[in-house]
């Protein structure tokens, strides 16, 4: 059964591809493609986007591009994908598909009441809050000019969104914020499908780091016995998941679905 957020000739934009589950959903996105389709790969690190972009298939056209979301403004974000559309209109796209992947864990060595450092919640919250929100606003007002074309916007959030964990302070508070954000525009933007889909444990450099860095012992010891019980979810173990949640589309826009939600 095709998907049909990635029917047509697609315009798919994906940050924080370079690793992880943003590089897994840019592979697994990219092999349901249809010809002619477009995709946009946001980073820092250029060198892993261009390998990310080595395993798309060859019929659909691929731009790398290193930027740091957190500094990025509404122009330079304007600009960059303008550029990427290389002077063709928007369109000529069917579907607009934006995966808000990009995210940090933030310092997990600290609890709340060492969290005094008012650089270091502006920094998180460049990135991981108001970085995705002025993107999405920019690629709105790019193809709102073709209202023929479908959007999907796809927030890849958090359990820990919902429910508070020790040490997560930055995370979890980043990831309730993002999610809101998100479901206010699906509210205003009826006309968009929107899902805040939740990967699920997943083995990544993030997962690692919350086993070796959190400053609490027993958030510590239940990440690594997850590992130990072999019960981490591998990236395409999630993103297949995210395929089939978009497949079968039984969530109501703006909603919170879960890796392990029976949808």
């Amino acid at each position: 059964m095709p998907i049909q957020d990635l029917s047509g000739k697609v315009f798919l934009l994906i940050t924080g591809a370079s690793r992880g589950i943003g590089k897994q959903i840019a592979l697994s996105f990219g092999s349901v493609l249809e010809k002619d389709s477009h995709v946009m790969l946001l980073a820092t690190n250029l060198n892993a986007l261009k390998e990310t972009a080595k395993n798309i298939p060859s019929n659909i056209s691929v731009d790398t591009v290193s930027i740091d979301l957190g500094k990025a403004t509404e122009h330079e974000l304007h600009d960059v994908i303008i550029q990427t559309l290389k002077n063709k209109p928007a369109a000529q796209f069917d579907r607009v598909v934006i995966v808000h992947n990009v995210g940090t864990m933030g310092d997990i060595t600290k609890k709340t009441n060492e969290m005094t450092d008012i650089n270091n919640w502006r920094n998180y919250y460049d990135l991981n809050v108001f970085g995705p929100a002025i993107l999405n606003g920019v690629i709105m007002k790019i193809f709102n000019e073709t209202p023929s074309a479908k959007k999907t916007v796809i927030n890849i959030t958090s359990l820990l969104g919902l429910q508070p964990r020790k040490s997560f302070g930055y995370y979890s508070s980043g990831k309730a914020a993002r999610e809101i954000f998100f479901k206010v525009f699906a509210l205003e933007n009826p006309e968009v499908n929107v899902l805040n889909y939740s990967p699920g444990p997943v083995e990544t450099d993030m997962y690692y780091q919350v086993c070796t860095e959190t400053s609490d012992k027993e958030v510590q010891s239940s990440f690594n016995d997850l590992l130990v019980k072999r019960a981490v979810l591998t990236c395409e173990q999630t993103v297949n998941r995210l395929l089939k949640v978009l497949e079968n589309r039984k969530y109501k826009s703006g909603d919170h679905v879960d890796y392990y939600d029976e949808l």
